[in-house]
């Protein structure tokens, strides 16, 4: 007889993608649609690109990660707008004890403990934040540095009421990570009550761009363990170009990424090493694949929507098809116009006007799975005109395995049980066989 000691929770992960052409948003620009804030998600993937030019200064020099803030703070401020929600979960035993497993949503709304960077070359990991011991520190080196560190017999510097309120009043979402390399930038939001059951945290960074390995162009990935289960988040972005034989060049920089990405390398055997060790995948960014039709005859099936046709003609699904590439992998149906290459706050794309030159619109931005466990609810792109990119967002529900102590103390007790119980039944037939 089976007896399960785990139960199956499912979480709404919501993953986003938008090359923003080295732009930086303004104070009104709007992403509620883009991170589908309607319904909102208990786990947020989000990734950009370009979000510095990439100029020589930028690659081969000091990382300018100015624009970081700004994209934070409006991803901050976006977030910090949804009320928090019961968490739901689904089980094939019984439901977990009320005191040890705590619906999300049951609690005060906190402000945002925003976890420190991971360096790609350390092995240094996360771990949850205790709550209940947490203490808030208002002495920090900002203060000192500054000149406005209080020098007198205190050492906490004097704050206005307002302050303090903004300190205690925490929002419903914490980052997890963020990280940059040159032009692609990776972060990842969580509900409140879900960052305790996040550990091992691990990110890798590997380069395709300039001589094959430069930070132009390439990837950010993270390894990350929810509950039991074992999650990898990879955001791209590859080689660009749509002359013939481009498309080997991407499909070449995905190899390098799944051959050169490492996490764990000298860490305990248990934890996943490479991106197919973990049991959920998702891969997001700006693959750069485009359609391999002339400029007016895509440009005339987008008139018409006829996605399928547009579709058959996609270097991804291509490539897909063929086993060059993604084998094994899942994308939802694409049904909405090309992503790329638009002129700049228009609804135009690159080349109805003549003079600004031609680019093929393609299907650059894309999101794709991997493994058992996750099911997509929405694949679509958002109307942002700041780039000559349009965000893409895919909503996935994922199930996590959840370990419950209690339910295999139960089987162990049952099992005791039927060893003691098959023991004396020995005895008795021997005994019985002795007279």
């Amino acid at each position: 007889m089976g007896l399960l000691v785990s139960l199956c929770l499912g979480y709404r992960i919501c993953a986003g993608t938008w090359n923003v052409g080295r732009k930086l948003p303004s104070n009104d620009t709007d992403i509620e649609d883009w991170l589908d804030m309607k319904e909102p998600a208990d786990i947020y993937v989000l990734g950009l690109q370009e979000i510095v030019p990439l100029n020589a200064g930028n690659i081969f020099g000091v990382e300018n990660s100015r624009p970081v803030p700004r994209w934070e703070n409006l991803i901050r401020q976006t977030l910090n707008r949804i009320q928090p929600v019961k968490e739901k979960y689904k089980s094939h035993s019984d439901p977990p004890s009320p005191s040890r497993f705590k619906p999300s949503g049951d609690g005060p709304i906190f402000e945002d403990e925003l976890l420190p960077e991971i360096d790609s070359d350390s092995d240094e990991e996360i771990h949850p934040v205790d709550e209940e011991s947490f203490s808030l520190c208002i002495d920090d080196d900002s203060n000192k540095a500054s000149g406005d560190y209080n020098t007198g017999s205190s050492s906490v510097p004097e704050l206005k009421l307002d302050d303090i309120f903004k300190v205690k009043k925490r929002s419903p979402f914490v980052r997890i990570i963020s990280k940059q390399m040159v032009g692609v930038y990776l972060s990842i939001w969580v509900r409140r009550s879900l960052r305790k059951h996040i550990q091992n945290v691990k990110v890798s960074t590997v380069g395709v761009g300039v001589m094959g390995y430069i930070g132009n162009k390439g990837s950010i990935s993270v390894s990350m363990s929810i509950y039991q289960t074992l999650f990898c988040f990879i955001c791209c972005h590859l080689n660009p170009g749509e002359k013939d034989g481009d498309e080997l060049r991407r499909n070449a920089d995905v190899q390098e990424i799944h051959r050169r990405t490492q996490f764990n390398p000298v860490s305990r055997v248990d934890l996943p090493k490479t991106i197919y060790d973990h049991e959920r995948i998702i891969w997001l960014g700006d693959l750069s694949y485009r359609i391999n039709l002339s400029y007016e005859k895509t440009l005339n099936l987008i008139t018409k929507k006829e996605w399928f046709k547009l579709r058959e003609r996609d270097q991804l699904l291509l490539e897909m098809k063929k086993g060059h590439v993604f084998d094994g992998w899942e994308e939802g149906v694409i049904d909405f116009p090309p992503t790329y290459k638009y002129e700049f706050n228009s609804d135009k794309y690159v080349g109805e006007n003549p003079k600004a030159g031609r680019r093929t619109p393609a299907w650059c931005d894309r999101i794709l799975t991997y493994g058992k466990g996750t099911r997509l609810v929405t694949y679509r792109r958002s109307e942002l005109k700041l780039s000559d990119h349009r965000p893409v967002t895919a909503v996935y529900t994922a199930e996590v395995e959840v370990f419950c102590p209690r339910k295999l103390q139960r089987a162990l007790m049952f099992m005791d049980a039927k060893i003691e119980e098959d023991v004396m039944s020995e005895v008795d037939t021997e005994d019985g066989r002795a007279t």
